[in-house]
């Protein structure tokens, strides 16, 4: 059995499980990309590809991420999937997907490339079901991770093969996704996803955002942790950035020396150093 995830966390979470359950063992692979933000137009294309990693490369600028783009190469990931399923003919695949965006973009994303192996390929959606988080509480998870080890031995009996119906209508949903040129995709129930503006997180930010100076990390861990819809901390920084550039709130620090080292004020609070996105702007 081969698992894909589409969370570095998942990962975590499934070997966490795999303790508790030899039937879970296996390899788990992550397809690392989020397909939620950004341009998708001719994704599987050359052209559409570059426009995304030129897009991937100025997001990341100035994160500590920023040399990770050479080495994410989900491509190459689906073609030794592909490899392996032709190697190994008994080989099972469990594609795992919370609800959320995220992981409904890269399902969508993966499954439209593995049609020939339907009957092998497996889906476990935690769909508006019910766990049981680690108080003993009722609880309905948006990712994996949030997922107690032991509540995965209830999980593991959604698996369920795609069918050939849903090879043929999903990747045509994915189609009309990638067709659609609003950059943010969001999650309105089931595998239904409808495109937003660019500023759809920014509410969010800028409500974070108070008149006393704060640390750019605590502003962004306050966001993450109050956003009932969530996006990647890269994105979010990004943006913040882009808002700095609209006039919208301050950011003072060099950027160049990481994200603790910068603070946040609103627009007219303070001054910009000489050190943030003024030569950025010029760019």
């Amino acid at each position: 059995m081969l698992h894909i995830v589409f969370e570095t966390a998942n990962i975590h979470a499934l070997k966490n499980a795999m303790e508790l359950d030899e039937s879970l063992q296996g390899d788990v692979w992550e397809i690392k990309d989020d397909f939620m933000v950004g341009p998708l137009g001719d994704i599987y294309g050359a052209e559409g590809y570059q426009a995304r990693r030129d897009w991937w490369k100025q997001v990341l600028e100035f994160s500590p991420y920023s040399d990770q783009l050479d080495i994410v190469d989900d491509k190459l990931t689906v073609h030794n999937l592909l490899k392996k399923l032709d190697e190994e003919p008994e080989l099972i695949v469990w594609i795992w997907m919370g609800q959320n965006a995220h992981d409904v973009c890269g399902y969508y994303w993966l499954m439209s490339q593995l049609k020939e192996y339907q009957g092998r390929v497996e889906v476990l959606y935690m769909n508006n079901l019910p766990f049981i988080n680690e108080k003993g509480n009722i609880f309905y998870p948006a990712h994996l991770h949030q997922i107690p080890p032991k509540e995965f031995l209830k999980a593991k009996r959604l698996a369920r093969p795609i069918t050939l119906s849903e090879f043929e209508v999903d990747p045509d949903e994915w189609k009309k996704t990638c067709q659609d040129p609003s950059p943010v995709r969001f999650l309105e129930g089931g595998k239904k996803l409808v495109g937003r503006e660019i500023d759809f997180f920014d509410k969010e930010i800028l409500a974070h955002i108070t008149k006393e100076q704060q640390k750019l990390t605590r502003v962004l861990s306050n966001a993450l942790a109050k956003m009932k819809v969530q996006t990647g901390d890269t994105f979010l920084v990004w943006r913040m950035r882009e808002l700095q550039l609209a006039g919208k709130l301050v950011i003072n620090g060099d950027w160049s020396k990481g994200w603790k080292e910068l603070t946040i004020l609103p627009a007219g609070a303070g001054t910009e150093t000489e050190n943030t996105l003024t030569s950025d702007a010029a760019n």
